[in-house]
């Protein structure tokens, strides 16, 4: 059978489609993979620049509270403007902020600490614009098994950007043997990054993977119906917990390292390239622990969502991944913590397992969020799930574990004193990840009927939308008009 002209058209616009959308999710990817350098570019080199302020542990804790602060502030913003604008443009303005303050926040002199954390809080709204955005891109290219396969793509980027960036800072801060261009790096990436954004990337329309043509609507009705939603609500208190967790191990634990190798070589010094050397290690444990979490969360969901086998169809497979993940963390970072001074060989591959762990749920739990929330909400309620997770998250954990560090330290200033306060404070996110898991598991109660909900309420919002698209005023006045 020969085909015509036009078939041989919509086949090659269909893989030139194809092809666009792949080179899409790796760019999102990227962007997503050197925010995460970026925010942990810094903890690499904490100790440094803990010397270079003068700063104690609870100051240095304030850095990153700081940073989300500003993040969460401006996520709501984003995710308003991102469910009505283009959501490219906001990210390309969004990548211009943040190059610009990282830059800016390198050349801040040691008196002037408060400044620099300033332009730290800067930096939260630039990644803010991307975070609560580059998701509802994605969900507007795929649907089902595909859309689980983009987002866990997606959301690589956090585990291993996370680990690149203790990489990057403390290798190029070895290298030149400064700190400041630990934290320079990231801005030359992002340069890059812009570019492929710019040429590359396409703003799909919203709702087209559904095929859905939706009207917007206002912030306040956007706000009521999230509320509406008990799974939106109770899955982001237990992501709240699971991210007050990994930012309070992701900012202390490189500096627990080297005072744990204090420890237990008996000094008090730790040697810059002994330090360089933890920051390489934790990023190689956190890149390939985070790598396998999002990775086995994805698939464990997908495998246990559809049934495969002898494993029986589970409706609440992705809720219960998120719980296993959260609570399998808990031994692993206990015994993790107990270890740290006295093999650390072990103590890497507890922490493996714990971050692990911790990591399962990214791209489930934006799965999760996807399949309840109305299709011109997404962007709104990753928004405001980005707000709340941050500000009781890691907005709050690093500044609340250094200043338990500081409280049970007193007055000591060795580095047994350092360590021990360190290790203990490090004990309660174990206690977090257990309300965290029961939190995944008492939203089974309530997914099947917001699943139907949202269902419903696209089908409404699409005639809505039809309907208000078909008609005009003269066309009204027309068939009001009365026949003769």
């Amino acid at each position: 059978m020969m085909m015509s002209d036009e078939d041989n058209q919509l086949l090659v616009t269909s893989a030139w489609s194809r092809r666009r959308k792949f080179a899409s999710i790796g760019v999102l990817f990227l962007i997503n993979l050197l925010n995460y350098m970026d925010r942990f570019t810094i903890a690499g080199v904490l100790t440094q620049i803990q010397k270079y302020f003068d700063i104690d542990d609870s100051s240095a804790g304030l850095l990153q509270t700081i940073f989300v602060v500003f993040y969460m502030m401006f996520a709501p913003v984003c995710g308003y403007y991102g469910d009505r604008y283009n959501r490219k443009i906001i990210i390309q303005i969004g990548l211009i902020v943040w190059m610009t303050a990282v830059i800016l926040s390198t050349f801040c002199r040691p008196v002037h600490f408060y400044l620099f954390m300033l332009c730290r809080g800067i930096v939260g709204i630039g990644e803010a614009s991307y975070v609560t955005v580059a998701p509802t891109i994605i969900a507007d290219m795929y649907t089902g098994n595909r859309r689980s396969c983009a987002l866990m793509v997606f959301y690589f980027a956090i585990p291993v950007g996370s680990g690149l960036g203790y990489a990057t800072g403390a290798a190029f801060s070895l290298w030149t043997n400064t700190w400041l261009w630990g934290v320079r790096v990231t801005p030359i990436f992002g340069i890059v990054c812009f570019l492929l954004l710019f040429f590359i990337v396409e703003e799909p329309v919203r709702g087209e993977a559904e095929h859905s043509n939706l009207l917007p609507s206002s912030f306040v009705e956007d706000i009521k119906y999230l509320f509406t939603v008990p799974t939106y609500i109770i899955t982001t208190l237990g992501l709240t917990l699971v991210v007050f967790v990994v930012g309070c191990l992701g900012w202390w634990t490189p500096t627990l390292m080297q005072y744990a190798w204090a420890v237990h070589h008996g000094t008090s010094y730790i040697d810059t390239e002994v330090k360089a050397e933890m920051g390489l290690v934790f990023g190689i444990v956190t890149c390939l622990a985070g790598f396998f979490g999002v990775f086995f969360g994805s698939f464990l969901s997908q495998i246990w969502r559809s049934g495969f086998g002898s494993i029986p169809k589970n409706a609440y497979a992705d809720l219960h991944v998120c719980a296993l993940g959260s609570l399998s963390a808990v031994p692993f970072l206990y015994y993790g913590l107990i270890l740290s001074s006295k093999n650390m060989i072990l103590c890497m591959v507890f922490t493996f397992f714990a971050v692990t762990g911790c990591c399962v749920n990214w791209a489930v739990n934006m799965d999760i969020l996807m399949s309840v929330i109305s299709l011109r909400r997404r962007s709104i309620a990753t928004a405001i799930q980005t707000l709340i997770s941050h500000l009781f998250g890691d907005a709050f954990s690093p500044y609340l574990i250094g200043l338990i560090s500081d409280a049970v330290r007193g007055h000591e200033r060795s580095t047994l004193a350092h360590f021990i306060a360190l290790q203990r404070s490090l004990f309660v996110p174990n206690f977090v990840l257990c309300f965290g898991s029961l939190m995944f598991l008492v939203a089974t109660f309530y997914i099947d009927q917001d699943r139907r909900n949202a269902i419903e309420l696209a089908h409404d919002e699409q005639l809505t939308a039809e309907n208000g698209s078909d008609t005009s005023p003269l066309l009204d006045a027309v068939e009001r008009e009365p026949t003769t």
